[in-house]
């Protein structure tokens, strides 16, 4: 099986401005025939889809994409997606409910928000009643920081009011008790079991020190994949004990201005291949660019820099992997 990630998929402000007049196809550039020949592709949905609401107040940034535009993750065949992030709510609980009722109908399978903590921690499940995958989806980053708030909990869903599922990087809170039951819960009815974690600062190739505390604990507790996201660049990847930590998969889509230094703009498609046992065997990462609002396959040397930066930020984590020189690929080995 293979299954393929990307990082921040962004549909919102510049990017839904160009698809009221391009194909919907077009935010995935050229980038669609590796998605074909993935069993699953999974991203983190960076906007809100809906045409409702208003925006938070006091909040600097905004993201929302018009309903008609839940075909263009349809395209790419994306299932599960994760919407716990910071942008989730940009437009108040009636657009996220909107939101999540134009995914159901569309079936793509999502984690991470939903209209009470049960739905919004609760697993995305896919390949029908035998689960293969399973994907429970979590956020630590906390929207209210930008905005007076006297709760730190105003996104958070709860018994029964809507918003995302969050929790802090702390081991000993009470709020990742409820992940760490949660992978218990599932760990046994599904073949590969996915954490998708929207976390950490925007910036830094360093990965932080509480998010190796706490992917290492994620992979103890059972996670077979631990899929993080929030950074808008990439860092390395860490195998632990066999099981694969991507501490950040970047920027895939989006209209954001770009650092020459840090270069948000780049990034890979993460495809992760296992046997006919579901035994994790090897990752290929892709990489790519973003270039007038669509993903495109980084070419020649612009790809060996990418890979070879990657491979640089990996060699620090102890992990091991080789550049396909034929097809500007980096292959890391388990």
């Amino acid at each position: 099986m293979k299954i393929l990630f990307v990082g921040d998929v962004m549909l919102g402000r510049g990017v839904n401005a160009i698809l009221k007049h391009n194909p919907l196809d077009y935010p995935w550039g050229d980038t669609l025939n590796i998605f074909q020949n993935a069993d699953l592709r999974i991203c983190n949905l960076e906007c809100v889809i809906s045409d409702i609401g208003e925006p938070q107040p006091g909040k600097t940034f905004h993201f929302r994409t018009d309903p008609k535009n839940v075909e263009v993750l349809k395209i790419a065949r994306f299932s599960p997606i994760s919407i716990a992030n910071n942008h989730t709510l940009d437009f108040g609980t009636q657009a996220l409910e909107q939101m999540t009722n134009t995914l159901k109908k569309t079936s793509i399978n999502f984690a991470g928000a939903g209209e009470n903590i049960v739905e919004a921690s609760m697993p995305a499940l896919e390949n029908g009643e035998r689960n293969y995958v399973g994907m429970i989806a979590f956020t630590d980053n906390k929207p209210w920081d930008y905005f007076p708030s006297e709760n730190e909990s105003d996104w958070a869903a709860g018994d029964n009011t809507p918003g995302i599922f969050y929790v802090p990087i702390d081991l000993k809170d009470h709020r990742t008790k409820v992940l760490f039951d949660n992978i218990k819960k599932v760990r046994d009815d599904v073949k590969v079991l996915i954490v998708s974690a929207h976390w950490g600062p925007n910036w830094g190739y360093e990965v932080p020190k509480e998010h190796i505390v706490f992917a290492h604990a994620l992979i103890e507790a059972g996670v077979d994949i631990i899929y993080g996201h929030s950074a808008h660049i990439f860092r390395g990847i860490e195998i632990y004990k066999g099981k694969p930590i991507l501490y950040s998969t970047g920027n895939f889509v989006d209209d954001y201005a770009v650092d020459k230094i840090e270069r948000n703009d780049e990034s890979f498609i993460f495809e992760i291949n296992t046997d006919e046992k579901y035994r994790l065997t090897q990752i290929k990462l892709y990489p790519t660019v973003i270039r007038n609002l669509q993903a495109k396959m980084a070419e020649g040397l612009e790809a060996q820099r990418i890979a070879l930066k990657m491979q640089d930020l990996c060699t620090k984590l102890q992990t091991k992997s080789n550049l396909l020189p034929e097809e500007r690929v980096l292959q890391v080995s388990f």
